[in-house]
């Protein structure tokens, strides 16, 4: 038995997000993509109504927003112009945790949407999220490296996928890594962005 779908912000039954949620939510801002990506592309601005959107997924496992995400994910990359899609793996602990890695879930729908396949090209070692730290924790990034298979896999062209980007800078160290992998081409995609004034303001507790 299917169960009726419903927006994850309202519960109203009917498109996820409704309406006049999505009439509320707004668009990421332009930024200068982080060092190492050629491009960088993000939905919504991660705050308000966004937030509470993508950290539903992220904490909740609400996936009912998931397809619509993905489907403006999608529209913010050329698929001619993709190889391997790949993403942003989380802690261990954090998967353990949660069940589930959100970044793995969106890139898996973006790969079927665009019809190009989804490798794990990285691999994240023991240490503390990136979640709840300053700008300046942030700046030495996760504990991020190439994958063991990732020179069988790897492709020139590669659109790399996270949940939320912040500092910009765990892209940078991913591109490092897929870089020296031999990838030429990276484009980061996120279903969110952290707008600037928040990075500056410090973090602030997330939806659990």
């Amino acid at each position: 038995m299917l169960l009726p779908r419903t927006c994850p912000l309202c519960h109203r039954p009917g498109p996820a997000p409704c309406h006049e949620c999505a009439a509320m939510l707004e668009p990421a801002s332009s930024l200068p993509p982080p060092a190492g990506i050629d491009s960088c592309h993000a939905v919504l601005t991660y705050e308000g109504v966004g937030r509470e959107l993508v950290a539903r997924l992220k904490y909740r496992n609400a996936r009912t927003a998931l397809r619509w995400l993905v489907v403006q994910m999608s529209m913010l990359v050329d698929p001619t112009a993709v190889d391997v899609i790949t993403w942003v793996p989380t802690t261990t602990a954090r998967r353990h945790e949660r069940g589930f890695d959100q970044a793995h879930l969106l890139a898996k729908a973006l790969s079927r949407r665009l019809c190009r396949p989804c490798r794990p090209l990285l691999v994240r070692a023991h240490g503390p999220p990136q979640t709840g730290r300053t700008a300046t924790e942030r700046l030495a990034g996760p504990a991020l490296s190439a994958g063991p298979n990732v020179r069988r896999h790897v492709a020139r062209h590669v659109v790399l996928v996270d949940d939320v980007i912040t500092t910009g800078t765990t892209m940078t160290v991913a591109a490092r890594h897929l870089r020296a992998a031999g990838v030429e081409r990276i484009v980061a995609v996120a279903a969110a962005r952290t707008p600037l004034r928040r990075i500056r303001a410090g973090p602030r507790p997330e939806l659990r």
